[in-house]
C-alpha cells in the first residue's frame, strides 16, 4: 500500500465560464473563483481542477487554445491567475490545470505558420496529408460531425482535426513540437501548478498509415478511433513526458481517455510505468448510449453499471489507481441521469454520492453536484450554446429526426446540462451574474442553490461535507480492498471495503421502492458495527433490514 496525497484528496472541477462572474459581463471569471474559495474550503475539498482558462477564440469553450501561456481576456489576466493560485495555496488548496495538447486552435501561432507553406519550420507541428482520389485523405469522422479533415487552399492539402475544424491536431511524431510542449508544461509547473488533467491524451498517437475506418453501414464518414485511440506510440510519448518533465515535480496527473479498457488503465497508471497517476475512462458514461451513439438514449441497467465500475476497481486493485466521477463539463447531471431529480432529488443525490465516494480511488465533484443541480430542459435550440449540440441539431434535422425527438435527446445528453451557471442563491440569475448570463440559468435555482443548501444542515452540501470528512478520517475508505456484493441485483448496489481487521459495507438502493436487504455471510463474523453515514435515520446495528427509496448506508465493522 503506497500512500500518496493525491490518493487521499477530493477534487472539485470548476468550469470557469459558468462558476461565478465578478464583473457583470455574464461570463464567469478568475476573480469570481477567488470570491468563492472559502465556500470550497468549507466543503472540504483539497484540489481544484480548472477547465481551460488559456487564450482562445472560444470555438469549443476554451478547448481550442491559441496561446498556452496567456489567459483568455474574458476570464481575466495572468496577474489574476497568479492571485488565484496564491489565494488557493494560502488555504491549502491545490490547483490542477487542464492540459489540452492533442490539438490547438487554428489561431495558434504554430498553426498560422504551419499552413503557410510546405517548407515552413512549423509545417510538421500538425498533421497534413494530400487528397486521396480527389477528396479527403481518409473517411474519419470528427467528434463534432462531418469529416475530420479540412482543406487548406494555400498548400493544396488537408490537415487533421478530430474535433472542430478550428482545432487542428498536433503531430506528436515531431520531436521539436514535443519539446515545445514540454517547455510549456514546465513553465506552468514552475509557476506553482500542482498537476494536470490531460484532455483526450490517449488520442495523441495516430497510426501513420491513416487507414479508413470500418464503415459497414456505408456512411459518408466513419469512426477512425481504432487508429488514434490508445495509438501505437502513446506509452512512449507519456513515458517521455514523465521523464522530461513530470517526474521532477510532486504533482497529480489524470488523463482523459475515451475508449480505454481496465487493462490499458493498468498500463497508463501502474506505479512503475512512469506515465500518469490515474485515468478518466468513459465506460460507465456510455451505458445509456444506443447503437447510434450518445444521442440514441436507451434505458441503462444497474447490473451493467456495477459490472463496469467493479471491473475497474478489481483490475486496478494491485497496481494503478482509479478516478471516481459521475459528472463533468461534458456529461449530464448525475441526479437526472442515474437518480430521480423530482420527488427524490435530495435522497438520490446523497445515495449516488455515497456509492461513489466509498469506492477505491480519487473522487471528483463537478460544480453544482454538491447541491444537487439538475439537467435543464430548454424549450428551443436557440437557448443552447454548445458546439456539439448545435452541430447535432443541424445533422439530425437533415436526417429527418423530429424536433421533439431531438429536444428529448438534448434534455438527456447535451453538454449544456452541465454548463448552466452555478446556482448560488435565489436572486436574479441565481447570483451568478449581475449581467445577462452567457447561458441561461436553470429555472429551478429559486429552490436549488448554494445559500439554501448551506443554511440547511440536512442538505446535499452538508452530506458531501460529511463524506469528505470521513475520507480524511478513515484510511480504509482510501486504501481498503473493494469487493462487489449482490452482483445480479437490479435494485441494490452493495460492496465491501477491507483493510486489515476492518471492513466497510456500503449498501445503496437505486430504486424508488422499498427493497429488502440480507446481511452477507462475509460480514457476520465482526463483533461490532457502527453506522458511518446514511441518508435516512438508521441504527448502528447491522442486521437484515428494508431499504427505503434511494436509501444508502455505510457500516464500519470491526473484530
Amino acid at each position: 500500500m503506497t500512500k500518496a496525497w493525491w490518493k487521499e484528496s477530493v477534487v472539485y472541477q470548476i468550469y470557469p465560464r459558468s462558476f461565478n462572474d465578478s464583473n457583470e459581463d455574464g461570463i464567469g471569471d478568475i476573480q469570481g473563483i477567488i470570491e468563492k474559495l472559502d465556500y470550497l474550503k468549507e466543503l472540504g475539498i483539497d484540489v481544484i481542477w480548472l477547465s481551460p482558462v488559456y487564450q482562445s477564440p472560444n470555438d469549443d469553450n476554451g478547448y481550442d487554445i491559441s496561446d498556452y501561456q496567456a489567459i483568455m481576456s474574458e476570464f481575466g489576466t495572468l496577474d489574476d491567475w497568479d492571485q488565484l493560485i496564491e489565494e488557493m495555496h494560502k488555504r491549502d488548496l491545490k490547483l490542477l490545470m487542464d492540459l489540452v495538447i492533442n490539438h490547438t486552435s487554428d489561431e495558434h501561432a504554430w498553426f498560422i505558420e504551419s499552413k503557410k507553406s510546405k517548407d515552413n519550420p512549423y509545417r510538421d507541428y500538425y498533421i497534413w496529408r494530400p487528397a486521396k482520389n480527389g477528396r479527403e485523405p481518409n473517411n474519419w469522422e470528427s467528434a463534432f460531425g462531418g469529416s475530420a479533415w479540412q482543406y487548406n487552399e494555400t498548400t493544396e492539402d488537408y490537415f487533421l482535426h478530430l474535433f472542430s475544424k478550428k482545432q487542428p491536431d498536433l503531430n506528436w511524431e515531431n520531436s521539436n513540437m514535443r519539446n515545445d510542449i514540454y517547455k510549456m508544461i514546465k513553465w506552468w509547473l514552475d509557476k506553482g501548478v500542482d498537476g494536470f488533467r490531460m484532455d483526450v491524451i490517449n488520442f495523441i498517437s495516430k497510426d501513420q498509415r491513416f487507414p479508413d475506418g470500418d464503415n459497414p453501414a456505408g456512411e459518408q464518414y466513419a469512426s477512425g478511433a481504432d487508429y488514434y485511440m490508445n495509438g501505437p506510440k502513446i506509452h512512449d510519448y507519456l513515458q517521455e513526458m514523465h521523464h522530461e518533465v513530470l517526474q521532477h515535480y510532486d504533482i497529480m496527473t489524470v488523463g482523459e481517455m475515451p475508449g480505454a479498457t481496465p487493462e490499458e488503465g493498468v498500463l497508463y497508471t501502474g506505479k512503475d510505468r512512469n506515465e500518469l497517476q490515474m485515468v478518466f475512462h468513459f465506460e460507465h458514461m456510455d451505458i445509456d448510449a444506443g447503437p447510434g451513439g450518445k444521442w440514441n438514449v436507451q434505458p441503462w441497467s444497474l447490473v451493467t453499471l456495477k459490472d463496469i465500475l467493479s471491473k475497474w476497481q478489481e483490475e486496478l486493485e494491485e497496481d494503478g489507481w482509479n478516478s471516481l466521477y459521475w459528472n463533468n463539463h461534458d456529461q449530464p447531471r448525475v441526479v437526472s441521469r442515474f437518480g430521480n431529480d423530482q420527488k427524490y432529488r435530495e435522497l438520490s443525490a446523497k445515495m449516488l454520492a455515497t456509492t461513489l465516494h466509498m469506492m477505491k480511488g480519487t473522487p471528483y465533484i463537478y460544480q453544482g453536484e454538491e447541491i444537487g443541480m439538475t439537467n435543464v430542459n430548454f424549450n428551443s435550440i436557440d437557448e443552447y450554446r454548445d458546439i456539439e449540440t448545435l452541430n447535432m441539431y443541424q445533422e439530425k434535422i437533415a436526417n429527418g429526426w423530429s424536433e421533439e425527438k431531438i429536444m428529448n435527446a438534448l434534455h438527456s445528453k447535451s453538454r449544456d446540462n452541465a454548463r448552466t451557471p452555478m446556482q448560488w442563491d435565489s436572486s436574479e440569475h441565481a447570483g451568478f451574474t449581475g449581467g445577462t448570463p452567457w447561458l441561461r440559468v436553470n429555472p429551478n435555482y429559486k429552490t436549488i442553490n448554494a445559500k439554501a443548501a448551506i443554511e440547511n444542515p440536512k442538505s446535499i452540501f452538508h452530506y458531501y461535507k460529511q463524506l469528505i470528512a470521513l475520507r480524511k478520517k478513515h484510511d480504509i475508505i482510501v486504501y481498503g480492498k473493494y469487493e462487489l456484493l449482490l452482483k445480479e441485483s437490479a435494485e441494490i448496489f452493495a460492496y465491501t471495503r477491507t483493510l486489515n481487521e476492518e471492513k466497510l459495507i456500503v449498501i445503496s438502493n437505486f430504486t424508488d421502492k422499498d427493497i429488502n436487504f440480507t446481511i452477507p455471510s462475509s460480514c457476520k463474523d465482526y463483533s461490532s458495527s457502527k453506522l458511518l453515514i446514511s441518508n435516512y435515520q438508521a441504527t448502528d446495528q447491522l442486521e437484515d433490514f428494508t431499504l427505503k427509496p434511494y436509501e444508502s448506508r455505510v457500516y464500519h465493522l470491526s473484530k
